[in-house]
């Protein structure tokens, strides 16, 4: 009796290695940036982040289409009107719709209260004619996100209520957005500009120039914030127009957030200027300003752009803090800052809350650039565990 062929023992161990043997190949070819980008989507946080970064620079290219009604109209009857309700639906059907307002004044309070009219339905529409504007600067338009029939946005749609002056709030929010975040990320651009600059030379020189640039770096991060801003803010001119004040606050938040990003250029290039690929492209006749722009940035780019990101939201919240206090953009200008002015009058926020609602941008922004500048933190270091 013959016994039976012994059966090939499978080849558990080596299948089980395949993918990682195939994951480790793929890795060892990948490039900085492709690890990098792997390795941040692995930060969840990060990942939401970008698309609500994303989101709100959409706002900012198309704060106009945003918008229903005229930022600056205004109209006394309108103050202070709250938040209204949009009714999606009408006997079972999609009709959204507002109800009319009603204001009569409490003989108590003397406050003008608005009541919500049943009676008086007004259609929403999206993607309607109303205010003119020119897209990008260029293109003229009346097309907006949403209007109404029967009547103009600036008479019967407040999604979020009204000013003072009876102005919109949703629509002030929506070029409130591109101002503040267009400042944050102009002012970032010079700063990084500065810091790389001067961080490289300081790094690259060393010496008297080193000396002297970390000691003006250490002179500005010794003086107060508030006091610098309040100082420098107050030598504008009270009759420089809307876009000389803008470009002025631009330069005076980039001239005060340099000092940080330059230091970690400066040891960057202290560590770096003794390596091989420096002295070779010293050997072969390059200046200064090319070895810090072709050679030693490109060696470091994922930093900077992970330091750029978590400074944008330090340059939103100096721009938003002077605008709050009166020493930023000032009306007509609209920023988140200038918008929130409204908000510091206690009594007033106990009246009309929705005045405060421009704070829950700056907040979630801030969070999501905080997150996503984290998410580019750990990931320019693919290498790392």
């Amino acid at each position: 009796m013959t016994e039976p062929a012994a059966r090939p023992i499978p080849l558990v161990e080596e299948e089980t290695a395949l993918p990682s043997t195939v994951a480790e190949e793929r890795i060892s070819v990948a490039t900085q940036w492709q690890l990098m980008w792997w390795r941040f989507q692995k930060h969840r946080l990060a990942m939401v982040s970008t698309v609500v970064v994303f989101l709100f620079y959409l706002v900012v290219v198309f704060a106009d289409f945003m918008a229903y009604s005229n930022p600056l109209a205004s109209e006394a009857q309108r103050s202070l009107l709250p938040p209204q309700r949009i009714h999606w639906f009408d006997a079972g059907h999609l009709s959204p719709h507002v109800y009319g307002l009603t204001g009569m004044r409490d003989p108590n309070t003397f406050k003008r209260v608005y009541t919500p009219d049943p009676s008086k339905r007004i259609p929403v529409r999206f993607f309607a004619r109303g205010f003119e504007y020119h897209l990008f600067g260029l293109l003229p338009m009346s097309l907006h996100l949403l209007g109404v029939e029967g009547t103009t946005p600036e008479e019967s749609l407040f999604l979020l209520g009204t000013d003072e002056q009876g102005r919109d709030l949703w629509s002030r929010l929506m070029y409130g957005t591109r101002m503040s975040l267009i400042i944050g990320l102009v002012g970032v651009s010079l700063s990084l500009l500065l810091g790389v600059f001067l961080g490289g030379i300081s790094g690259l020189y060393g010496g008297l120039i080193d000396t002297v640039i970390q000691r003006v770096i250490e002179i500005l991060r010794s003086i107060p914030t508030i006091p610098l801003w309040m100082g420098l803010a107050a030598a504008l001119p009270n009759d420089w127009s809307v876009t000389q004040v803008y470009f002025a606050i631009t330069v005076i938040i980039s001239l005060i957030g340099w000092t940080e990003l330059a230091r970690v250029v400066r040891g960057r290039f202290l560590s770096l200027r003794q390596e091989d690929f420096v002295m070779a492209a010293e050997l072969c006749g390059c200046g200064q300003m090319r070895i810090i722009f072709t050679h030693l940035v490109p060696s470091f780019l994922s930093h900077i752009i992970a330091a750029t990101t978590l400074a944008i939201p330090a340059m939103i919240i100096s721009e938003t803090s002077l605008s709050f206090l009166g020493l930023g953009l000032r009306p007509p200008a609209i920023s988140w800052g200038v918008l929130l002015q409204q908000a510091q009058n206690i009594q007033a926020l106990a009246i009309s809350p929705w005045l405060l609602i421009p704070s829950i941008p700056v907040t979630i922004v801030i969070l999501a650039f905080n997150f996503l500048g984290d998410g580019l933190r750990d990931a320019a270091d693919p290498y790392g565990h």
